[in-house]
C-alpha cells in the first residue's frame, strides 16, 4: 500500500477484508508501551494481524513491567522491552544513556514495513520515529497528544468515541490493509497457567491508580461477605505497599479472605487465571480477567465504560457509578447475573 508521506488516510478508506490481505508485508512494529490496561487491550490487534498476515514477523516494544505478558501472546514473534519510565529517572546516569543506545540499536536492526504506534503520545510517536519503516498513527482529530501526528509518515482518521480496544483494531487494519472483524480474541489461554484444583475463588481487584476509581472500603468488606457465603474464597492482589496495607484491612473484616504480598506479573497471571470470578475497579487486573476467560464484574466510577470497559465473550457485568459510587447491592446483583451466565464450575461456588 503505497502512499504519499504525510497522506491522511479514513481508516474506511483503507480497508481490506482479511482473506484479501497479500503476504508482502514480512515485519510489522507495534508500539503500545504501557498502562497494564492498554496493553491488554492491545492484544486483539495482534491476533487479528496474526490472522491476516501468518508468516509476518510481529514485533512488539513494551514497558519492560509488561515484557512478560506480552511474551504470552501466541502472534507475537519479538518482544522489544523499553525501559522509560525507569531511564527518565536516572538521566544523570551513563548506564541509564548506554541502555538507551542498546535500545536504539536494537529497534534499528531491523527495516519494517509498518510501525505502528496505538499510543498516541509523544514519547511513543518519537519510538515510532527512532525505527526504520514506514510510521502510522492516529490524525490529529483522532490522537490523544496532537504533536505526535507530526512524526508519523501516515495518519490515520480513528474515531475516539470507539472503544479503545476497537480503536486498536482499526489502526492496525488500516496501517496494515486489512479490515477487522470477528470475535475479539487476547491470545491469551487459561490451560496450563491455571490450577483449579482448589476451592473456589473470587479476587477482589480493590486498588487504583487513579483515586477517582476507587471504590469504598466498607463496599469492599461487604462484598466480600457476601461472596463468602456463596461459599468462595476471597482473594485481594496488590501491587504497592499502600494497596497492601488496605487489602489487609478489607481482609480482616471477610471470612476466609486472604491479601497476599506483591509478586512478579507471571505469577499474577497464574493467580488470574485460577480465578473462578473477578470483580473489581477499572485497572489492568480486571481486564486481565476477561482477557483470560474469567467471569467478570466491573466496577466504573470515573472512567467511561463505553471506551474502556471489559469486552469479550466471557460472562461480564459493568456496574457504573451515577452521580454517587455503586452501592454493594447493585454489585452483588450484577455477581449474581454473572454467576448464572458462567459454566456450571464457576456457579458450584454457590452454596
Amino acid at each position: 500500500m503505497s502512499r504519499p508521506l504525510g497522506h491522511k488516510v479514513s481508516c474506511a478508506r483503507v480497508y481490506w477484508s482479511v482473506d484479501a490481505v497479500t503476504s508482502d508485508m514480512s515485519a510489522i512494529l507495534f508500539i503500545k508501551t504501557s498502562s497494564f490496561g492498554d496493553v491488554i487491550h492491545m492484544m486483539p490487534a495482534l491476533s487479528d494481524a496474526r490472522r491476516a498476515l501468518p508468516n509476518a514477523h510481529l514485533a512488539w516494544v513494551v514497558d519492560e513491567s509488561y515484557a512478560p505478558l506480552v511474551r504470552l501472546h501466541p502472534a507475537v514473534d519479538e518482544v522489544l522491552p523499553i525501559s522509560w519510565r525507569r531511564w527518565r529517572r536516572r538521566l544523570h546516569s551513563p548506564s541509564a544513556w548506554r541502555e538507551m543506545l542498546a535500545f536504539s540499536r536494537g529497534l534499528r536492526s531491523r527495516r519494517y514495513d509498518a510501525v505502528v504506534d496505538t499510543q498516541g503520545l509523544i514519547h511513543s510517536a518519537c519510538i515510532a520515529r527512532l525505527a526504520i519503516g514506514r510510521r502510522h498513527g492516529y490524525d490529529v482529530a483522532s490522537i490523544r497528544e496532537s504533536l505526535a501526528t507530526s512524526l508519523y509518515d501516515v495518519q490515520h482518521a480513528i474515531s475516539p468515541n470507539l472503544s479503545a480496544i476497537e480503536r486498536n483494531r482499526r489502526l492496525t487494519g488500516a496501517a496494515v490493509g486489512y479490515s477487522p472483524s470477528g470475535a475479539i480474541n487476547y491470545g491469551l489461554f487459561r490451560p496450563g497457567q491455571a490450577d483449579r484444583r482448589g476451592p473456589a475463588y473470587a479476587l477482589l481487584v480493590h486498588a487504583t491508580a487513579r483515586a477517582e476509581k476507587n471504590w469504598p472500603e466498607a463496599s469492599w468488606i461487604e462484598i466480600g461477605q457476601r461472596l463468602s457465603r456463596l461459599g468462595f474464597e476471597i482473594v485481594l492482589p496488590s501491587g504497592s505497599a499502600a494497596e497492601h496495607t488496605q487489602a489487609v484491612r478489607i481482609a480482616a473484616g471477610v471470612r476466609s479472605a486472604t491479601a497476599p504480598d506483591s509478586m512478579s506479573l507471571d505469577r499474577v497471571v497464574r493467580l488470574v487465571a485460577g480465578a473462578s470470578l473477578v470483580v473489581g475497579v477499572d485497572t489492568g487486573l480486571l481486564h486481565l480477567g476477561v482477557a483470560l476467560g474469567v467471569p467478570t464484574v466491573a466496577i466504573f466510577a470515573a472512567s467511561n465504560p463505553a471506551l474502556t470497559g471489559p469486552r469479550g465473550h466471557v460472562a461480564i457485568e459493568i456496574v457504573a457509578s451515577r452521580p454517587g459510587p455503586a452501592t454493594a447491592d447493585e454489585v452483588i446483583a450484577a455477581v449474581d447475573r454473572v454467576l448464572d451466565r458462567a459454566p456450571s464450575r464457576v456457579s458450584a461456588g454457590r452454596r
